[in-house]
């Protein structure tokens, strides 16, 4: 694939334009966005150049930044290296979790059935899975992912094939999300635009910029209203405004929002 074409003229007026909002909410996916893809997921950690967009942006005048990712919270924190102080606000498990500067992780409903379906149904998954090299199962707080990045194309089809009949089996209800060399069940149907929503009611946002580069991003960009900014990573398909071509442009761009909101207030 091609690199995305980079209107840089675009860009700049879009951001300029965000900068004049009065209060912004920056959202921003965290694996693929932030943080390369890795063969083990929990070792993630935001590139060098994607820490200082998001901590000048976070130091920037009526700017509020917040990670909204499929990751469960506890898994979020960990790889954001998210502390309890931190003004970061958190959606986990695509935005079914929330942590909240000054509150913490909101509370979630505890439903006893959903959980013992989801403990055996992940359990099927692990024994099921077990006899594919490269496939494995990772815990959700509301379900469980079948990673496939590892595997042979075969072995992965096989596996999401087998995993894909025993949910429509068993918890047709559930809600299945691809990703890169990912599929997600869960019972919980909340998506990223939904995230976003609560995000932007929670600090009032008069704007919002949203960046994702997988399939489950697709959600929030489609729900940006036209004072917002949808920004997508990598290539392909998207319902974004503008594309770049990786996470160093993605960091670039973030700083100079970051410069800009900053200038406009001085």
């Amino acid at each position: 694939m091609t690199a995305p074409h980079v209107d840089h003229a675009r860009i700049g007026d879009e951001l300029d334009r965000l900068a004049a909002t009065p209060r912004l909410l920056v959202a921003l996916d965290f694996d693929g966005t932030l943080a390369p893809l890795l063969d083990e997921p929990m070792d993630a950690r935001m590139t060098d150049e994607a820490r200082v967009a998001v901590l000048a942006l976070v130091a920037a005048p009526e700017t509020v930044v917040a990670f909204v990712s499929g990751r469960s919270l506890h898994d979020l924190r960990v790889i954001g290296e998210h502390e309890d102080d931190s003004p970061i606000l958190l959606a986990g498990s695509h935005g079914a979790e929330f942590w909240i500067p000054d509150g913490g992780a909101a509370p979630t409903p505890d439903d006893a059935d959903d959980k013992a379906l989801r403990d055996r149904l992940r359990a099927e998954a692990e024994a099921t899975t077990a006899v594919f090299d490269g496939v494995w199962i990772e815990p959700k707080t509301f379900g469980f992912a079948v990673h496939s990045r590892l595997a042979a194309p075969d072995d992965a089809d096989r596996a999401r094939d087998a995993i894909d009949d025993m949910v429509v089996r068993e918890a047709p209800h559930w809600r299945r999300r691809t990703g890169h060399n990912i599929v997600e069940y869960a019972f919980r149907h909340e998506g990223k635009d939904t995230a976003v929503a609560a995000l932007r009611d929670r600090v009032e946002a008069t704007a919002v910029l949203f960046a994702g580069d997988d399939v489950t991003d697709e959600d929030a960009l489609r729900s940006l209203g036209e004072d917002d900014l949808g920004v997508h990573v990598g290539t392909g398909e998207t319902a974004a405004t503008i594309s770049v071509p990786d996470i160093a442009a993605l960091a670039r761009l973030l700083r100079g929002l970051a410069e800009r909101r900053v200038t406009r207030r001085e």
